[in-house]
């Protein structure tokens, strides 16, 4: 029996679905109808021309289907809920952030840089520390005790040991992003979640101590009991893109600090001003005071690049990006052969 049979549908009825892979203006479509089959289409040229992006986790309208060579249209996309931008995912419910406590040891500081992006999103944000069986209980109370500190309930998992039956419940009926530095086992606890999904996995780098990038684009995959995983790719140091001024909000231990008494001055830095009921004695407020200069200095050389009388400008060497300062105009530029050549013809006329 054909798909189309089955559910009593006309080839020409729109149907709804959600994206869960883009290659190139390729997008394969999960129908929401649970007997359809998935289906490979392009996006309708109208989309382009009105410059609409289609995201891998959009909800969409499919046209013209062929069940047969399944393939369709995409004619529309429904506004999203959500949209995050690095990874390219739309309508995601919440952050699932993965960090091994062991190969690779963990870093608090990368682990602080993580979750600072995490918070940026404004999605719901869950921890889950893997190999925990490589630690002793003593050195998993201690952890426990540090992150609750930092505003986290951290869960402990083993995928070897197979003992993240509490993540399932987590993430029904949600689509999920999961996120994480690369070798600390994401793709492998997707491949316990939906085994069927295959997800490429790699060894920890034995002369850096870091996982190798496997993971090469975005894709949702399905779990059994409803809901949607987003794989991303791993890195190490996520960019914290947010204004100097949002940055204090991202630290749920300042926030409680916040919560209950407000600074002297409604600008506070939350550096040197007195009367700041921030600036104390917990473990992040180092972290903060990083990441505070790193906020001021992108956002000056924002204001300076947007400004025509820039004093510095972008350049591209070795594949880094970075600033360098501005010549003035004409000022340092090498005359001609021409113009030479032509100033000494003058020159022996008028002589």
């Amino acid at each position: 029996m054909k798909p189309e049979d089955e559910l009593q549908l006309p080839s020409n009825l729109p149907l709804t679905g959600t994206v869960i892979a883009v290659q190139a203006n390729y997008y394969q479509v999960k129908l929401e109808l649970s007997a359809s089959p998935l289906l490979l289409c392009t996006r309708r040229a109208l989309l382009k021309k009105m410059g609409q992006k289609v995201m891998v986790g959009d909800r969409v309208e499919v046209v013209e289907p062929d069940w047969a060579g399944g393939r369709g249209a995409i004619s529309q996309v429904f506004p999203r809920h959500t949209q995050l931008d690095r990874p390219p995912v739309a309508n995601a419910q919440q952050i699932l952030l993965v960090f091994a406590l062991e190969e690779p040891k963990i870093e608090p500081y990368q682990l602080s840089r993580f979750l600072i992006k995490a918070e940026t999103t404004g999605l719901e944000v869950y921890l889950y520390l893997n190999k925990s069986d490589l630690l002793t209980p003593e050195q998993l109370l201690d952890w426990r005790k540090r992150l609750h500190k930092w505003g986290y309930d951290p869960v402990f998992i083993s995928v070897h040991q197979a003992a993240i039956e509490q993540i399932q419940g987590q993430l029904d009926n949600k689509i999920t992003v999961v996120a994480g530095p690369s070798g600390v086992g994401k793709s492998s606890l997707i491949n316990y979640l939906i085994p069927n999904a295959k997800v490429r996995t790699s060894e920890v780098s034995g002369k850096l101590g870091r996982g190798r990038h496997t993971t090469r684009h975005v894709e949702l995959f399905q779990l059994p009991k409803g809901g949607l995983l987003a794989d991303t790719p791993g890195f190490n140091q996520p960019d914290l893109d947010c204004e100097p001024e949002e940055l204090i909000n991202y630290f749920p231990e300042a926030r409680e600090r916040l919560a209950v008494a407000h600074c002297q001055f409604n600008d506070c830095t939350h550096r040197d001003e007195p009367n700041c009921v921030v600036r104390g004695d917990w473990e992040r407020y180092e972290h903060y005071l990083e990441f505070l200069a790193e906020a001021i200095t992108r956002a000056t050389l924002r204001d300076r690049t947007s400004d025509p009388e820039a004093t510095t400008k972008l350049k591209t060497k070795r594949g880094k990006n970075q600033y360098e300062p501005k010549l003035e105009t004409k000022k340092y530029r090498r005359t001609s052969r021409r113009s030479q050549q032509q100033g000494l013809q003058k020159f022996d006329e008028d002589g």
